[in-house]
């Protein structure tokens, strides 16, 4: 996190399951930093989808961080569990009155825009079909070589909704495997970048915001060097990203009970 402060990253994705959030804000502490600059992300647990607990998540994350407001905050995933873990059937079909509650949070000034995590196009839909009083700012998912997700990047575009790709190299034991295809490594060469800076500039030339994840220095400082790519590389590496069947690198539905992207 240090690392990536200095290199001049302002958007920090976090979550309250990724049990990091006090080091990240001492990290922003001792970065001299103002808070005003940083793009602060968080998200809320399955386990506190019950409106009753939402303030209370949210609370605790920006008590971690040492921050009295959020710039984002999601839902990470589009199930709701109970405290024991056992889902919660009602909440997972309607997070409406989970939104509400986020929407009231933002009323109260302790988050800037919302968002939801992982939703696929029915899910999204689900939600938005009710009298919400603010929109889903970002859709944050998982889009990679592996998982390009093109119809969901379209009908993100024709709906206006800003997509959010995590994973863009691929999952941790998927991104050896991402550096090395053959398109890629063409337009890097060609281009006289690295495959990684392909596979970021990719995304972004896309429309998505992404979000690389490295604890390499050398590599959180290559991440942010994005190149613009000529469009008939763009679309060879579309073609090359669809011509295989889509491999999903996150998804912990089966142990939930639940499939997350029917």
């Amino acid at each position: 996190m240090t690392t990536a402060l200095k290199a001049g990253y302002r958007h920090i994705d976090g979550a309250w399951i990724y049990r990091n959030e006090a080091e990240v804000g001492e990290a922003i502490r001792q970065s001299n930093v103002s808070r005003k600059d940083i793009w602060l992300t968080s998200k809320l647990w399955n386990t506190f989808h019950a409106p009753e607990d939402v303030e209370t998540a949210v609370d605790e994350s920006l008590s971690r961080l040492g921050t009295d407001y959020l710039d984002l905050y999601l839902i990470h995933w589009p199930v709701a569990q109970n405290k024991d873990s056992s889902l919660n059937e009602q909440l997972t079909a309607d997070p409406y009155p989970t939104w509400q509650k986020l929407e009231e949070l933002v009323e109260k000034g302790k988050i800037r825009n919302i968002g939801v995590s992982n939703f696929n196009i029915r899910r999204f839909q689900n939600l938005t079909a009710n009298p919400l009083k603010i929109q889903p700012a970002v859709n944050q998912v998982e889009l990679s070589y592996w998982n390009p997700q093109p119809e969901l990047v379209k009908w993100a575009k024709d709906n206006n909704l800003l997509l959010e790709a995590y994973s863009p190299l691929g999952s941790t034991g998927r991104a050896k495997d991402s550096l090395a295809v053959p398109e890629v490594k063409e337009i890097a060469a060609e281009l006289g970048i690295t495959p990684a800076q392909v596979l970021i500039s990719w995304q972004i030339q896309r429309g998505n915001v992404v979000l690389p994840k490295s604890v390499t220095p050398s590599r959180i400082i290559e991440n942010l060097q994005v190149t613009s790519i000529p469009p008939a590389l763009v679309e060879k590496l579309e073609k090359a990203a669809a011509s295989h069947k889509p491999e999903r690198s996150v998804d912990p539905g089966k142990s939930w009970g639940v499939d997350i992207f029917e």
